[in-house]
């Protein structure tokens, strides 16, 4: 039990219903779909514009949640748990937190800036927590919800706090500063992320300084372009490249492998070595540097730590594993918080029921060992995890808490053991602190293929789902569509998502991807869009939904239905209202309504068409021709039928251009994948897909010497030639080659040349400094596929779906 949070949550304006349940409290959760709820959690139920907590408040009584924060408390749940009633379950949630925060009194550094906060974070992690108990902010929690859930984990043992603060528009820092209360400001770079939520540069600035506007120092770079002045109320701590009235000066040598930073500090010099070469690194190294040098850190430990920074990786990734396994890969952190964030992730992505955790020992938790490691225990059997590998000398030491567990007291002990382990059909969480090594792990766990990846980024596909979601009327339902393998993406992943968002539906286009999802454990409802007659049987068994749009396909689907003595299976209709590709004819709704009428096998679950120019402004009065035909005949079908099915006509486009003709429900296809026909709107949605390769040979040629099949390009000077693993065979167009298309290396362009091979492409890196196995982006934030679509006189449809299978994907995230 905490008693601070049951202090606070009695901290906070609220109406209390006593039911006489246990009010000893452990956590916290807004997750309803977490399966770490339970008798000791107070949940509190949010409340967002296309979705409401409270409507899983009874199947969280069912899992023993007895205590809630609620604006209201739904029918039946009334005598069933302890409710604090409040107006603002968010604005509840942050009191709470706040509250939480005032109980502790030690120092706290507050980040925010446009980038570079999380990985600052992770490396002052690093560097000071030889020295503290550091609580952190998990990943990327840096939002109005996420702050809350940070502060939370902080507990008695805890003497130093990191915590992130990201903005995205005016007056949200202002309840951040509430709960984090920063005694030490950090302001990292100040970029163009989010400018769209402020006037201008000098508002973003001052809204993120307000989060100082208690703490005793800031630490920043001087900006010749920008007055920090009137931002910062407190003692400042400033440094620079330029600008030797900094506090700190500080002059860069980049060398091949390294920078060396020189330090001008109170009359002293000193040079810290950094293992990067990148102006950002660069940049977050040295907000480090300055934090340890307000803690006044000697100069040799300040260089001893520093040289042993690392890549951060922010990222949670799936990957296909061998023998039919996925892997979950967390191999470069363990504490307690994120390991509560990755097990909800093994969750969401699972594709077997069982599951494997390798977990390291477990830092900086602020618990004395044994209450963490049984702390750690019941997060194993909360989520059903199958086995548990534990891998450390501490972890060996509890291994009795664990069921099925097997431990190692190192890496390579687990490594000379592994082909007496058994890894088959099931999804693997590989979860470690970075000074264990499991990458190396991950490697022998991974499927081996080429080193063309399609990475997916699932926080991008949660944000433009939220995006659309977000111009809906509060009951509109939504269908997402993930035919053709997820529009390239990746089917069963996606779906996976989808469910966790609890979409309404899936849309495929053929009955094998549907039994595909179904087979993989997904328990979403799906509508098959194309089925074909034969299909229709092993539509009814798996369970599928099908779209009927023909006399000849009802009749067939009917005549199956009998034979199976089928009660009212759900069936969609379709009506052609100009697309005139699939579908009833209005002059054929009589005869539908004959066939359907009084028929107990089937059910009309939904009723639907098709905009052919929703994408179109020019067209707009045909698209609301269709809306108009498809009102009419779905009406008429209604009326006739006596039913009250699901109506949708909308698409992608049509969601945004014509939103009072959403209906019951809308269909989502391109921009859950980042793509919209409106420039605007475009710059609203995130990328998620991004195509990386690597350098395999760079070769030099001379002037008059040429490159690939038929010579199509001679060289007129001599030319560094990089050869890149990817061709036509996994979806590059050969029309991207011969000087049309490019690559992009260390944020270089790469001008492809001559003609694209079957699985290579070939170019000019001369002016570029790069090596083999360098990484190359094909496409993603640039080149986008909008550009590539457009130089091909194509679609971005076409683009995507045109990535072969055997491009490896990799989910991950942030």
């Amino acid at each position: 039990m905490n008693p601070k949070i049951l202090n606070s949550i009695q901290n906070i304006p609220s109406k209390f219903i006593d039911n006489h349940f246990d009010g000893a409290l452990d956590a916290v959760s807004i997750d309803s779909r977490s399966l770490q709820n339970g008798s000791q959690t107070l949940f509190f139920a949010l409340v967002g514009i296309h979705s409401d907590a409270h409507h899983y408040i009874s199947e969280l009584i069912e899992n023993e949640v007895r205590n809630f924060v609620v604006s209201y408390i739904p029918e039946g749940c009334e005598a069933k748990a302890n409710f604090y009633v409040v107006e603002d379950t968010l604005g509840a949630l942050q009191e709470f937190a706040a509250h939480y925060r005032s109980l502790f009194d030690f120092p706290i550094i507050g980040l925010t800036g446009s980038n570079g906060k999380t990985i600052v974070k992770e490396w002052l992690n690093f560097l000071l927590s030889p020295d503290y108990n550091v609580i952190r902010s998990p990943k990327s929690y840096n939002s109005q919800v996420g702050v809350p859930l940070s502060v939370i984990a902080i507990n008695e043992q805890h003497n130093l706090g990191i915590f992130e603060a990201g903005i995205s528009a005016r007056s949200e820092m202002q309840k951040l500063e509430k709960m984090i209360k920063p005694t030490i400001g950090v302001l990292t770079n100040i970029g163009s992320a989010h400018d769209e939520g402020f006037l201008n540069l000098k508002e973003k600035i001052k809204e993120k300084m307000s989060l100082f506007e208690n703490s005793k120092i800031v630490i920043y770079q001087i900006n010749e372009s920008i007055d920090y002045a009137p931002f910062a109320k407190t003692k400042v701590f400033t440094w620079s490249f330029t600008n030797k009235d900094s506090d700190v000066f500080i002059v860069k040598n980049t060398h091949v492998d390294q920078t060396i930073l020189n330090v001008c500090y109170q009359g002293e010099n000193f040079d810290v070595n950094i293992p990067f070469q990148d102006e950002a690194s660069i940049e977050n190294a040295i907000s480090c540097v300055m934090v340890l040098l307000y803690f006044k850190y000697d100069p040799t430990i300040i260089r001893n730590r520093m040289q042993l920074l690392y890549p951060v990786e922010m990222r949670l990734k799936v990957k296909n594993g061998i023998n039919n396994c996925n892997i979950i890969d967390d191999s470069y952190s363990s504490d307690f918080q994120s390991l509560k964030i990755a097990l909800d992730f093994l969750e969401s992505q699972k594709q077997s029921d069982k599951k494997t955790v390798i977990l390291s020992d477990i830092f900086q938790s602020g618990l004395n060992k044994d209450e963490l490691y049984s702390k750690v225990a019941d997060l194993i059997v909360s989520n059903n995890i199958s086995r548990v590998i534990g891998i450390g000398e501490t972890i060996s030491e509890f291994k009795d808490k664990f069921a099925n567990c097997v431990t190692y007291t190192t890496t390579a002990a687990f490594i000379a053991d592994y082909e007496n382990l058994d890894f088959n059909n099931e999804t693997i969480l590989v979860k470690g602190a970075r000074s264990f090594q499991f990458e190396e792990i991950v490697w022998l766990l991974e499927e081996k293929t080429h080193e063309t990846v399609l990475e997916i980024n699932l926080n991008a596909i949660s944000h433009n789902l939220n995006f659309f979601k977000s111009k809906l009327k509060p009951k509109t339902k939504i269908m997402v569509m993930v035919k053709a393998f997820g529009y390239g993406n990746g089917g069963f992943e996606i779906a996976k998502l989808l469910e966790h968002h609890k979409v309404d539906y899936l849309g495929v286009a053929f009955a094998d991807e549907g039994i595909a999802l179904k087979n993989q454990g997904i328990q979403l409802p799906i509508m098959v869009l194309n089925p074909e007659n034969t299909s229709f049987s092993a539509i009814i068994n798996y369970q599928l939904e099908p779209e009927i749009y023909s006399l000849k396909g009802l009749r067939a689907f009917l005549k199956i239905a009998a034979q199976k003595e089928l009660k009212h299976f759900p069936i969609h209709i379709k009506l052609d209202t100009g697309m005139h590709r699939l579908g009833f004819e209005a002059d054929t709704i009589d005869e539908l309504i004959a066939t359907l009428k009084g028929n107990e096998n089937i059910k009309v679950q939904s009723i639907l068409s098709h905009l052919a120019t929703s994408d179109d402004v020019m067209q707009e009065g045909f698209a609301k021709a269709q809306i108009n035909l498809f009102e009419k005949m779905s009406s008429k079908l209604m009326d006739e039928l006596q039913i009250k099915p699901i109506r949708h006509i909308l698409n992608t486009s049509g969601i945004s251009n014509f939103q009072d003709s959403q209906y019951d429900m809308v269909r989502l296809g391109i921009g859950l994948y980042g793509f919209s026909n409106d420039l605007e709107e475009q710059k609203r949605l995130e990328n998620v897909g991004t195509l990386k390769s690597i350098i395999s040979q760079i070769r030099t040629i001379s002037s008059e010497e040429s490159v690939g099949y038929g010579r199509k390009f001679i060289a007129n000077r001599e030319t560094r030639v990089a050869t890149i693993p990817i061709g036509y065979a996994d979806g590059i167009s050969r029309g991207w080659g011969n000087g049309v298309g490019y690559v992009v290396i260390k944020k270089q362009k790469a001008t492809i040349i001559g003609s694209i091979c079957m699985d290579m492409l070939m170019v000019d890196c001369t002016d570029m400094e790069c090596k083999e196995g360098d990484a190359v982006i094909i496409f993603g934030e640039n080149p986008t596929v909008n550009y590539m679509a457009e130089q091909l006189n194509t679609i971005s449809y076409e683009i995507l779906t045109s990535i072969s299978q055997r491009v490896k994907r990799v989910f991950y995230r942030e």
